[in-house]
């Protein structure tokens, strides 16, 4: 049996990764011979699939930021429509990296119907409206639905689809973790330092916009307490360079992890953090679970956001999950001209110095926790798609 993953993105690619591991074990319950191909990153390949098609580097979020990236966005549907015609998977798994999976799965639908469409970790079209309410064409094109979250599941039931709601995946990597004491000890810092974690950038565009604002207005906040020390996991190897320039020409005090050093470092970073400055996305929810306090920003250019608000009137209430599936603003949120060093500093001031608002964080994360579904997120999606695969 052949089974084909597509996604893209850092997060995507560490999605893949688990997803893969979990299709792996249920497979050999099942005496099942099974091939992976993906489309993905380097969590994937490391994982066991065969990689076809690197897209960890080329995401991007709005239309002036995704120009540069459209030819080789191209160049990678055209590998795999080819791919997809010379030797047809059993099935095909999309993950999350909307654009691109949905042209994907429509062309598939339009030219070999008979190949299952699973989509997992969808679009979150619950949360955002677009104009008058407009959204993707994915319940046309998909046989099943894996959704993360259960206001997802309702959405697309309710417009036809064939959902499961499976939890989100997130729970399936929270482990406990290290105490301060020994997370202090790994990092290499003092005990009465205070640990400021920057999360800029899954995409290229982030270092851009987002990295030297954090870096700005974590150097603020050192000039105010020298007893903050900074880490910021790079997540890509390209980023760690841009990375380290940002903090130098910011005069940060800190330390860049390399991207092959995260996910080993990741859980001491959690256990030692006070408070986590963060772009919005899924770190969001990995921060939440792991019980960090957080302020999320983000940017783009003024031409994208022109054309988003303007032309498309995209409109959404939250921009961080933790709120939107909270339905309140728990976490602070500062967006476009409102993200300035300035800005996060003084939230950032306030979090760092009131162990109150750490308090009603963190009490928030536990309601949180109990609208997320239950462990073993990756092995339910696993036995869905396995069972979709042997009817």
């Amino acid at each position: 049996m052949r089974l084909l993953i597509s996604t893209g993105e850092v997060s995507g690619d560490l999605q893949g990764s688990l997803l893969i591991k979990a299709l792996a074990e249920e497979a050999k319950k099942r005496s099942l011979p099974l091939e992976m191909i993906a489309i993905g990153g380097p969590r994937m390949k490391a994982a066991g699939a065969e990689l076809i098609a690197d897209t960890a580097p080329i995401g991007a979020i709005g239309l002036l930021e995704a120009m540069p990236l459209v030819w080789p966005t191209l160049k990678v549907q055209n590998k795999v429509e080819e791919y997809l015609k010379d030797k047809p998977p059993n099935a095909v798994v999309l993950i999350d990296y909307m654009g691109p999976n949905i042209r994907i799965g429509n062309k598939l639908r339009r030219t070999q119907p008979e190949i299952p469409i699973i989509y997992y970790i969808a679009p979150q079209e619950w949360a955002w409206r677009l104009g008058d309410g407009g959204t993707t064409d994915l319940i046309g094109f998909t046989d099943k639905i894996l959704a993360i979250f259960k206001t997802e599941a309702d959405f697309y039931r309710e417009r036809g689809g064939d959902v499961t709601w499976v939890g989100h995946p997130m729970l399936d990597t929270c482990k406990a973790l290290p105490t301060r004491t020994q997370a202090i000890e790994k990092l290499g810092i003092n005990f009465d330092q205070k640990v400021l974690l920057l999360l800029p950038a899954s995409r290229i565009q982030e270092i851009t916009y987002l990295m030297p604002i954090l870096a700005k207005a974590a150097a603020l906040l050192q000039e105010n307490d020298p007893s903050i020390f900074v880490f910021v996991p790079a997540g890509l190897s390209k980023f760690e360079e841009p990375i380290n320039q940002a903090l130098v020409s910011a005069g940060v005090r800190g330390r860049v992890i390399p991207a092959d050093q995260t996910d080993e470092l990741k859980p001491f970073m959690f256990a030692a953090a006070d408070l986590a400055l963060s772009k919005s996305g899924t770190v969001n929810m990995e921060l939440a679970l792991n019980e960090v306090p957080q302020i999320v920003g983000y940017k783009v250019s003024r031409v994208t956001a022109f054309i988003a608000k303007r032309l498309l009137r995209f409109n959404v209430d939250h921009i961080s999950p933790v709120n939107l599936l909270l339905k309140e603003r728990l976490v602070p949120e500062l967006v476009q001209d409102e993200f300035t060093p300035e800005g996060l500093a003084a939230l950032a001031g306030i979090y760092l110095g009131q162990p109150d608002k750490r308090a009603l964080v963190l009490e928030g994360y536990k309601r949180l926790r109990k609208v997320l579904g239950d462990p073993g997120v990756t092995a339910r999606a696993a036995k869905e798609i396995l069972d979709l695969m042997q009817p």
